[in-house]
C-alpha cells in the first residue's frame, strides 16, 4: 500500500498562514493605522476595536465548544430540544457576550462627542474636489493647503464644511472620521498627545481624484505654536 506524501500540503498551508499573519500584523500599524493611535479620541476608538475583537473571539469560542460537545457526546445534544437550543444558544449566549459590548460602545462614542468643555482652538476645514484648505481664526485668518497646523495637548474643534460634494474628514491616528457636507458644517474635536506628523485623508468617494485628497497633520509643541502660524514659511500657506 502507497503511503501518500503530505509535506508539500502542510507546507503550503504554512505559508498561507504565516502570509495571512503578516498580512494583518501589518495593518496594525503605518500612518493611517487606527491601531497606532497618537490621541484621546483614537486610543478610545482603538480600545473599543480591541474590546470587540475579543468579544467576538469568546462568542466564536463558546459556540465553538458546543459544537465540540454535540460532536463528543451525541447523547447528551439529543437530550436537549430544539427550542431550548434556539432559546440558550440562539438568544441567551449572544445576549451574556453582546450586552456588556453594546454598552461599552455606546459609552465610548458618548465620550467622543465634542461637549462644551473649556476652550478649544477653533479651525475651520473647507474640503472641494479634490483638497483641503484649513483657516486658523485664532491665527488671523491664516490659511493653508494641504497642510494641517495643530498644537500637541490641546483640544482641537476641527469645523467641516464642502464646496462641492461630500467628502469626509478623517486623520487616523488622531480621531474618528465626519463627513464634509455641502451647505453644512460638522465639528469633531481632536487632540494631539505629542509633537509629530501625521497623515489625514477624504474617507469618502468624490469623484475621480478621491485618492488623492490627502493631507499631511503637523503637530507643533503647543508653546511654539502661536509663532509657527505666524511665520512666513508655514507650510501650505495661502497667500492672501
Amino acid at each position: 500500500m502507497r503511503l501518500r506524501d503530505h509535506s508539500g500540503s502542510w507546507s503550503l498551508v504554512h505559508a498561507a498562514v504565516v502570509a495571512a499573519s503578516a498580512a494583518m500584523l501589518a495593518g496594525c500599524g503605518g500612518p493611517l493605522s487606527t491601531l497606532d493611535p497618537a490621541g484621546p479620541a483614537a486610543n478610545s476608538i482603538a480600545t473599543l476595536w480591541w474590546v470587540l475583537l475579543a468579544g467576538a473571539a469568546l462568542l466564536f469560542l463558546l459556540v465553538m465548544v458546543l459544537f465540540g460537545i454535540t460532536l463528543l457526546r451525541p447523547q447528551w445534544a439529543r437530550k436537549v430540544s430544539p427550542a431550548r437550543w434556539i432559546m440558550l444558544g440562539g438568544l441567551a449566549l449572544p445576549a451574556i457576550v453582546l450586552t456588556p459590548l453594546v454598552v461599552f460602545a455606546l459609552v465610548t462614542g458618548e465620550r467622543l462627542l465634542p461637549r462644551p468643555a473649556g476652550n478649544p482652538l477653533r479651525i475651520e476645514a473647507e474640503a472641494r474636489q479634490w483638497h483641503w484648505t484649513f483657516t486658523y481664526p485664532a491665527g488671523g485668518g491664516v490659511a493653508t493647503e494641504g497642510v494641517l497646523h495643530l498644537p500637541a495637548g490641546r483640544p482641537i474643534d476641527i469645523v467641516v464644511t464642502s464646496l462641492d460634494v461630500i467628502h469626509a474628514f478623517w486623520i487616523p491616528r488622531l480621531a474618528g472620521k465626519i463627513d464634509a457636507i455641502p451647505g453644512h458644517a460638522n465639528r469633531l474635536r481632536i487632540e494631539a498627545d505629542r509633537p509629530g506628523t501625521y497623515e489625514g485623508l477624504c474617507n469618502e468617494f468624490c469623484g475621480k481624484g478621491h485618492s488623492g485628497m490627502r493631507f499631511d497633520v503637523i503637530v507643533h509643541p503647543a508653546a511654539d505654536y502661536d509663532a509657527a502660524l505666524a511665520a512666513p514659511d508655514l507650510a501650505g500657506r495661502i497667500a492672501r
